[in-house]
């Protein structure tokens, strides 16, 4: 072993240790100190929801030393997905590894995860969160990462072939398939977007039309599409066809096939904002869903209660949901010191 190596160790192996005895000092820390005065019982933040925005905050405030409780239902959005890619460092890494990767480092640092969904918040000056197992925590900050559901065409393959061959973002999945033949399920005018932004990786992209009309497409739509090689196909999509486990084709309800390797999609995301929408916080209608009302560090118009991730957008990466659980974290951190000072001051 080089002396390189074994300092390398034995410096992980001394933080290992110090983090298990602030662990431990952080546990009792939050049951005094730690909660400003307020009950025992009482954390400082409940995080709502273990993916990329919510380990990223739990991070960043069981190493500030705040007594935190992550709520997580197992239902990540990227959980069809065999890897995850743009993210600097993580590129290609499969998303149930990076969860686990991250739950293992909140747990250095003493915050608590409880595999439950949370079933009802309500507010009396600190937050009652009440779990599906029936336990009910008291909270003085809250985050919700509770993320979104992709809603998928009604067509017969679709489900089922989600995040291996049937895609809806190049950025997470073009690489891996450039160059081969891709089809485009069309929504409404707005997948023509789609269409010509999946053009970047490969020259063989059919716009299947399916329910939109062909006079729905604007003259700069079509020269557009005309522009880059994108072929138009009216009709309805039927099904898709698989042999061998894998995507040959697209079947239209007039019978005929078109070949095709790989179909882009554009699900209707659903936010899960039930909780946000409890507490009364302030949303916004947007042509992707219904979102809360935020600060730059995720803040609701609720008092004490952050949002992050995609339960803010539907476009959040896994890069942008673990930055925004960063910024909410951080000023939680300070939001929460400034109060237990002024209690200290008033006495």
């Amino acid at each position: 072993m080089t002396e390189h190596t074994r300092n390398t160790r034995d410096t992980r192996n001394d933080q290992n240790a110090r983090n298990a005895r602030d662990t431990e000092r952080n546990g009792n820390a939050g049951r005094t100190r730690g909660t400003g005065g307020h009950g025992s019982g009482t954390h400082d933040v409940v995080v709502v929801g273990g993916g990329a925005a919510g380990l990223s905050a739990a991070l960043v405030l069981g190493r500030a030393r705040r007594r935190t409780l992550v709520v997580d239902a197992g239902e990540p959005r990227n959980a069809p997905s065999s890897h995850m890619q743009g993210y600097l460092s993580r590129d290609g890494m499969a998303p149930a590894e990076f969860l686990a990767v991250g739950r293992e480092e909140i747990a250095r640092y003493g915050v608590e995860l409880v595999r439950d969904r949370v079933t009802d918040v309500t507010r009396d000056g600190d937050f009652t969160v009440v779990l599906g197992a029936g336990r009910t925590v008291r909270a003085r900050r809250l985050v919700v990462a509770t993320g979104l559901q992709d809603e998928l065409p009604a067509v017969p393959g679709v489900a089922e072939r989600f995040g291996r061959d049937v895609l809806h973002c190049p950025f997470c999945h073009g690489w891996e398939v450039r160059d081969e033949p891709f089809g485009v399920l069309a929504a409404g005018p707005a997948s023509v977007h789609q269409a010509l932004m999946v053009s970047q990786w490969s020259k063989d992209v059919t716009l299947f039309l399916h329910t939109v009309a062909e006079e729905e497409l604007s003259g700069q739509d079509l020269r557009r599409l005309a522009a880059a090689g994108v072929d138009v196909v009216p009709g309805e999509v039927a099904e898709l066809l698989v042999e061998d486990d894998r995507l040959t084709g697209v079947r239209l309800a007039d019978g005929s096939v078109h070949a095709r390797s790989v179909l882009y999609v554009a699900p209707r995301p659903v936010p899960r904002t039930g909780l946000l929408e409890r507490l009364g916080a302030a949303m916004d209608e947007t042509p992707f869903g219904t979102y809360p009302v935020v600060d730059p560090t995720g803040l609701t118009t609720v008092p004490g209660v952050w949002a992050a991730g995609n339960a803010i957008g539907f476009a959040e990466q896994v890069v942008h949901a673990a930055s925004g659980g960063y910024r909410a974290a951080a000023a939680i951190v300070g939001d929460l010191l400034m109060a237990d000072l002024d209690a200290a001051v008033t006495g």
